[in-house]
């Protein structure tokens, strides 16, 4: 990374200037070469192609945060003050365009914003606030949802070869996801599959959407004829004036979220892998330090969806016309030396002051939910698994091609599974729950824990799901 004064740039300007393709081979393979190219020739902010259309693409720390905090109100998320789009310039067949016309509360500002992120707020604190029943059956769920993960790997034999990303810090999340929807076990896993194929963009990625649009719908008529515990209950009772559009839409939310939190477990599995010493320490307290390390060095959202400027805004080197849109990365802002040269990276704590939780009114109001499944997914598998191996060299892991996530498309490994049996659920969470007194990895792993074929009946085992997941399995 190049550290120093910026070049020399030419006065702020609003003249027309060529953009690169931002989305290239080389941003797939390496993002922060390419972060640091556009910063050698652009400084903080660089014009950019993204799939054919112009973007400003923001890459300083300050100036990231700045748009974020949006002190002076320059700066809107709504659709219809980008200029291109309003004059029907925009290609009615951007790839994009369907993210952008989701019209929820990640889009929205002012009054309508503030509804939405109490109601937002008051239903995730029964899955957030600890001294909560809620969250501790939660927590609980989470365990067990990981145990169950990995009895599956277990049935192939004590040994073998895993997708760590399709077979476990994927479904996890979006498992809690359906459980905190309050769906129904068939109804649930036929959404969990349609969001995967949503969040992966494939060619049925459209007709995934229209299912799971129809799928919240019905889920929100449902629970306002008879609610339960569950979030589609707890935010009809927050907003009661909420009509069964703007709910079906704000749902879709939250598996985006916890898919996020799947990227984020595979990122701290490698980091944990490549890091003998982070293993050997690992507790419930280290491995929430990991998760904030990871989400600064290797955020999953590496860019945020697009703000609009409201008027000409300086900044960087050039002058943002009004109308125009820009792409604030949070993985070039904690790249950029003002921002990296400042943290002592041999510090036992690393700095809160990452973007990777965003900041400003469209600030992760879902941070203590994702942290937290992200903590005990990485204890759970690592106090199963006596060893763990990458099957591939660290800089040649997949990356899943995307203008908005880090993610991995697959995490290879090669695994033990400990022999000593795993506690039961209720225990595990007990423990894991405690910084100050939980095991090192290997001292509580197991491979002879139920899987869900052994699970008391109504809880399916040759479900979609499972079976797509037992068709992954690989023995050694």
């Amino acid at each position: 990374m190049t550290r120093g004064p910026w070049p020399q740039q030419p006065p702020a300007t609003t003249a027309p200037v060529s953009a690169e393709p931002l989305l290239t081979r080389d941003y797939d393979a390496d993002p922060a070469l390419v972060h640091e190219r556009l910063r050698e020739t652009y400084g903080p902010v660089a014009p950019v192609d993204l799939l054919g259309v112009p973007v400003w693409f923001v890459m300083g720390y300050e100036e990231v945060l700045r748009v974020l905090q949006n002190p002076g109100g320059a700066w809107s998320k709504r659709l219809d003050n980008w200029k291109m789009n309003a004059e029907g310039r925009l290609p009615a067949d951007w790839p994009l365009l369907p993210v952008f016309q989701v019209n929820n509360s990640t889009f929205q500002e002012g009054a309508t914003l503030n509804r939405l992120r109490a109601a937002w707020t008051t239903a995730l604190a029964p899955f957030q606030d600890y001294g909560h029943p809620q969250a501790q059956q939660l927590e609980q769920a989470v365990v067990s949802h990981a145990d169950d993960l990995i009895g599956v790997l277990a049935e192939g034999g004590a040994a073998g070869w895993a997708d760590l990303a399709a077979q476990y810090a994927r479904p996890l999340p979006l498992m809690v996801a359906d459980r905190m929807l309050g769906f129904t076990a068939a109804r649930g896993e036929d959404v969990v599959m349609d969001i995967w194929r949503m969040l992966d963009a494939g060619p049925d990625a459209a007709a995934a959407f229209e299912r799971l649009y129809a799928a919240m719908t019905e889920l929100g008529a449902a629970k306002r004829e008879s609610p339960g515990e569950d979030l589609p209950s707890y935010l009809i009772n927050a907003k009661p004036d909420i009509t069964l559009d703007e709910l079906a839409r704000e749902l879709l939310m939250l598996p985006g979220l916890l898919d996020f939190t799947g990227s984020l477990v595979c990122n701290v599995v490698v980091e944990v892998i490549a890091n003998a010493g982070v293993r050997e320490s690992l507790s419930a307290g280290a491995i929430d330090e990991a998760v904030n390390k990871v989400a600064l060095l290797n955020p999953p959202m590496a860019n945020l969806t697009f703000r609009y400027a409201l008027t000409d805004v300086k900044m960087g080197n050039y002058t943002i016309p009004a109308g125009d849109p820009v792409m604030l990365s949070v993985a070039a802002a904690h790249g950029d030396p003002r921002f990296a040269g400042a943290i002592d990276w041999h510090a036992i704590r690393s700095t809160r002051a990452h973007l990777a939780w965003g900041a400003g009114p469209h600030s992760c109001l879902g941070q203590v939910l994702a942290t937290r499944i992200a903590v005990i997914a990485v204890q759970r598998l690592f106090r199963r698994f006596s060893k763990v191996k990458l099957a591939l060299p660290a800089d040649q892991l997949p990356w899943r091609p995307s203008p908005f996530m880090r993610s991995l498309r697959s995490l290879p490994v090669q695994y033990e599974l400990a022999r000593v049996p795993a506690p039961p659920a209720d225990t595990a969470a007990a423990e894991d729950s405690d910084a100050q007194t939980a095991a090192t990895p290997a001292a509580g792993a197991a491979s002879g824990a139920a899987s869900p074929a052994d699970e008391p009946a109504g809880k399916p085992s040759r479900s979609p799901l499972w079976s797509f997941l037992r068709g992954l399995r690989r023995a050694r």
